[in-house]
């Protein structure tokens, strides 16, 4: 890259991007999410490769990755908050702006498609109070702030067709009886579509095993 070049980039890079690394004692970061950030970068060997755990700690404790957070992130592992940033935009369940306090992520790919995903976000739309458009093209939050919902790619998840990541559990498979029953439970702050959660699915080919007792023995340090 030539000087002239260089100059050229440095004029268009905006004010937050040429930033440099904030230090701790110039931000004011919360304790309990300090502790998370160093807890995931104590599991890596490079600080780097804790930038995604570093941004669900921060989206988890402001709602979404807020600029703020990022700096404070970005000033306990010693990076730039553009660094921060970049991941945040590029990753599509980081949110940069605010969102309603419960997301609904209904897949709508080719299986989920096909058993009726059109339906089931329009149905949560109509009851949440969404344009179902605007829902299934990039999110839409409801007017009273309490649910967001969002047409989104494959979860892996086809065995639940259709399905839909609620508040980070999946669901399935859903109709449209289930949508307008989750939004009235999401408001309420009641359990969720009971008996609908993956998590509830007994495993496949019959009752769950008993750990293989090899795993006992690497984690006590007896093997």
């Amino acid at each position: 890259m030539s000087a002239e070049e260089r100059r050229r980039l440095i004029e268009a890079m905006r004010p937050e991007d040429a930033e440099p690394v904030p230090q701790l004692h110039q931000v004011d970061v919360p304790d309990e999410l300090r502790e998370r950030i160093e807890a995931a970068m104590a599991k890596y060997p490079q600080v780097r490769s804790a930038a995604l755990p570093a941004l669900w700690a921060v989206q988890r404790h402001y709602g979404w990755c807020t600029p703020e957070g990022m700096r404070e992130a970005a000033a306990v592992m010693g990076v730039t908050p553009a660094y921060l940033e970049s991941l945040a935009t590029f990753y599509d369940l980081f949110r940069t702006s605010p969102v309603a306090r419960h997301q609904v992520l209904v897949c709508h790919n080719i299986s989920c498609w096909l058993r009726g995903a059109d339906d089931l976000i329009g149905a949560l739309c109509e009851a949440a109070g969404i344009d179902a458009h605007e829902a299934d093209h990039g999110g839409a939050n409801s007017p009273d702030g309490e649910v967001f919902v969002k047409g989104f790619e494959c979860m892996g998840a086809c065995d639940l067709a259709p399905m839909a990541s609620i508040d980070e559990r999946y669901y399935g498979p859903l109709d449209t009886d289930d949508a307008r029953a989750a939004v009235e439970q999401l408001r309420a702050g009641s359990e969720v579509l009971p008996g609908k959660a993956l998590a509830e699915r007994p495993a496949a080919g019959g009752p769950e095993p008993d750990p293989d007792p090899r795993v006992k023995e690497v984690e006590s340090g007896d093997a």
